[in-house]
């Protein structure tokens, strides 16, 4: 017997989102003595003071920003802000599973977009 499971939303989040999302979870189980906190929330939570660099606002409005740009699609920009890349090199790594490559020009431009955020 095989179980399938349907999705029924799916919704893209930046870190700096999550970030918010989480400390509100915290603080509801920080106000409730008897809740403890479990081992993977802490480590999520851990995880996205350490990697968030921009504030929630800031990341979706990047992410609106770098979809402008012609070859970036939702997801792309999506992890383009949760990586926040600072060279050329480290933008191509993003792009190494696309069909296509970018310009020097067109990597430049998104850098750009980055740099004005960061």
């Amino acid at each position: 017997m095989t179980i399938f499971k349907e999705k029924i939303e799916e919704e893209h989040l930046t870190i700096p989102e999550v970030k918010e999302l989480l400390a509100e979870i915290e603080a509801e189980r920080a106000a409730d003595e008897e809740r403890e906190m479990r081992y993977e929330l802490a480590r999520a939570i851990e995880h996205v003071n350490r990697f968030s660099e921009l504030s929630a606002d800031d990341s979706r409005a990047l992410v609106e920003e770098l979809q402008e740009h012609e070859k970036v699609e939702t997801e792309t920009a999506f992890k383009i802000v949760n990586l926040l890349p600072q060279t050329r090199d480290e933008l191509r790594a993003v792009y190494a599973q696309e069909r296509y490559s970018l310009s020097g020009e067109e990597l430049d431009e998104i850098l750009n977009s980055i740099a004005q955020y960061v």
